[in-house]
């Protein structure tokens, strides 16, 4: 039996239709992501509006937190909050799936549910009502978790295929592997987007001398990380949390 390999053309072609399939997914996996974790990350509110949120029966779930539990280990996961009987954050979500949070200014006890004094005033309503208020409620997050789940399933997608093809995939032309591995590590998936445009969408005809190592790679990741925190947070600042929340 005469066993017949795959002419260079042929393979060459395959190669071609993997790789254009494969930018096009990547694309279309992070525009799903990117508005879900936009929607669900949570967003700095006030006592008062919390309060008016209950009083319209706007609220889903309720707990205290000590802090967010936010190890950033890659780009695609989003702060969760830290249960504590006697936390002072409140952080509760309503029913369109969103994330709010605001500061306990009030002196918490342990000898109440919540870590709350119902005798203290809120000036709207009291903190009894708000404790009889929540008392029912769920802590899961409803809506809001299973939007996260969904924006997490297709940031986890995103990064096996991403990291996939450039551990077994051909050598990358502009960079090598170590170079884009630390560049794609970059928040908001800014990393892979910009390896999946200089390698899939838009690659030299042939490797580039002196290609970024390893060591180039990790530095792009530190100057910039820095600075889209730093763009981030201005941005926080001229158009509010809820545009830019966090």
């Amino acid at each position: 039996m005469v066993e017949v390999s795959p002419s260079p053309a042929r393979s060459s072609g395959g190669r071609a239709v993997v790789a254009v399939g494969l930018r096009w997914v990547l694309l279309v996996l992070w525009v799903l992501w990117a508005p879900l974790a936009w929607w669900v990350e949570p967003r700095e509110s006030t006592e008062a509006q919390l309060d008016r949120d209950l009083a319209a029966g706007q609220v889903v779930s309720y707990q205290r937190a000590y802090g967010w539990a936010d190890d950033d280990a890659y780009w695609g996961s989003r702060p969760r909050p830290q249960y504590a009987t006697g936390g002072g954050l409140l952080v509760w979500t309503v029913p369109n799936g969103q994330t709010r949070y605001a500061f306990d200014t009030s002196p918490a006890s342990d000898s109440y549910p919540g870590g709350v004094d119902p005798s203290a005033d809120s000036g709207s309503g009291g903190r009894d009502a708000r404790r009889t208020a929540i008392a029912d409620l769920r802590t899961d997050g409803g809506p809001a978790h299973r939007i996260g789940i969904a924006a997490s399933l297709f940031a986890g997608v995103l990064t096996l295929l991403w990291l996939g093809r450039l551990i077994v995939g051909a050598p990358p032309l502009a960079g090598t592997r170590w170079f884009w591995f630390w560049v794609g590590l970059l928040p908001f998936g800014v990393g892979v987007l910009a390896w999946t445009y200089r390698e899939l969408w838009r690659p030299p005809p042939a490797p580039v001398p002196g290609r970024g190592s390893g060591w180039r790679g990790f530095g792009w990741l530190i100057l910039a990380g820095v600075g889209i925190s730093l763009l981030v947070s201005v941005a926080r600042i001229v158009f509010g949390t809820t545009v830019v929340p966090g």
